[in-house]
């Protein structure tokens, strides 16, 4: 069996700076919204991971676990995310929030249930359900311009990539 090549497609930055880069402030905004709110930097990544797992955004996904380690995650949570509800290793308020995230993930197979809204706004304060929705948003947007450009399978370095 051979291994297909992934060929980059359109070079996204190049083509349409502006938008790129307008791409990046949003991304720097969540960040900052997240910071504020006081979410914890490892709650965002456990978000950018499962939206990447479910997206299948590898090179998202690769990205976001090796942050999550360098911020000290275990690996055995990093395995878990994708199957987190059988897990008892995530805290209520991660377990809000990564439903959360996969009702807005997957939000094109119905609505975000309003079970779902109803328990992270009952774990998070305003400005903290603001910035994981923010945050939640923003990766999906990046994994939908990585995997339609292909940037998953072109070896480019961290940096080079929307994350």
């Amino acid at each position: 069996m051979s291994v297909a090549t992934i060929a980059t497609r359109i070079e996204i930055k190049n083509v349409t700076p502006d938008v790129s880069s307008a791409m990046s402030a949003l991304h720097e905004a969540a960040l900052a919204a997240a910071r504020a709110a006081d979410i914890e930097p490892e709650l965002l990544q456990l978000i950018k991971i499962r939206a990447s797992q479910i997206n299948g955004c590898s090179l998202s996904l690769d990205q976001n676990t090796q942050d999550a380690r360098a911020m000290g995650e275990s690996e055995q949570r990093i395995r878990e995310v994708r199957a987190w509800r059988n897990s008892k290793l995530f805290t209520y308020r991660e377990r809000a929030a990564l439903s959360l995230t996969e009702a807005i993930t997957l939000v094109f197979a119905g609505q975000v249930p309003n079970e779902v809204y109803a328990e992270a706004e009952r774990l998070f304060e305003e400005t903290q359900l603001a910035a994981l929705i923010w945050a939640a948003t923003v990766i999906n947007a990046h994994n939908r311009i990585a995997i339609t450009t292909r940037l998953e399978g072109s070896g480019a370095p961290p940096k080079a990539a929307f994350r």
